[in-house]
């Protein structure tokens, strides 16, 4: 990898942690990793351009149908491919089929761009967490494989404690704070060659005083009200969050925000 290389062009492709929930702007829209990996990159390279293809609650299927075709014929110098989670994370999941689509996403996406970015996704601390973690590791197992196959980097947010932490995680226990947000910029700058400009990204937070039982208890069941019922209604019913949404940036213009 170059050190403070000259990308002109990024594309997003991925679900709802590429779109940016929960990293909320004023206006209700999300920014996220990727934005903010795209102005990084927009301040250090003019003209530079950025697409995100990204779209909450996409399966890999989805996306290698929706999305990898479009970012290929994009020609951009780097593109960044996070997918697979969502379906690790439901009921029942042939690992073996999300194993061949992600392959064959890799295998669509690295001819096209000068640099394919993946990543092996942040865990959150908990039970949850601890009943999908098989999964979860051998889709990671997946993505390193693929990553030396092709000439991919990696950027490895699971084996950073801090993106492990509970803080970082929004209220609905599934997508990244702003901080976490900010944090998993910061990882994929530095592993594109970047200067980093923050050394302690996966410096775990200062230790708090934990909150008392019964404040758990009432987030306890807030969570399960405002997000967990939702999200297994939607499981029951093949309903996904992303159903007729965009893409939230589908084409490669220049970057100013």
């Amino acid at each position: 990898m170059q050190t403070n290389p000259t990308y002109s062009s990024l594309v997003a492709v991925g679900d709802s942690f590429t779109e940016g929930m929960s990293d909320q702007l004023p206006d209700g829209t999300y920014r996220g990793w990727a934005d903010l990996l795209a102005g990084r990159m927009a301040a250090v390279t003019p003209g530079f351009r950025y697409a995100n293809l990204a779209v909450r609650g996409k399966l890999i299927q989805q996306i290698v149908d929706e999305q990898v075709d479009v970012a290929a014929a994009m020609q951009a110098d780097v593109i960044t491919l996070v997918g697979g989670l969502n379906d690790t994370l439901r009921p029942k999941v042939d690992m073996v089929r999300v194993r061949d689509l992600l392959t064959e996403a890799v295998e669509r996406l690295a001819p096209s761009c000068k640099q394919l970015v993946l990543m092996r996704s942040p865990g959150r601390e908990g039970p949850v967490q601890a009943r999908f973690r098989p999964r979860m590791e051998e889709l990671f197992t997946v993505v390193d494989e693929l990553a030396a196959r092709h000439g991919a980097v990696v950027v490895d947010l699971y084996g950073a404690p801090s993106l492990s932490d509970q803080r970082m995680w929004d209220v609905d226990r599934l997508h990244l704070t702003a901080e976490g947000h900010r944090r998993v910029a910061e990882a994929v700058w530095q592993t594109l060659g970047y200067d980093p400009e923050d050394t302690e990204w996966r410096t775990p937070l200062p230790a708090t005083v934990p909150p008392k039982w019964l404040a758990r208890r009432i987030a306890d069941v807030r969570f399960t009200r405002q997000h967990l019922l939702p999200w297994i209604g939607r499981r029951l019913t093949g309903r996904s969050s992303g159903d007729g949404l965009p893409p939230k940036r589908p084409d490669l213009l220049p970057y100013d925000r």
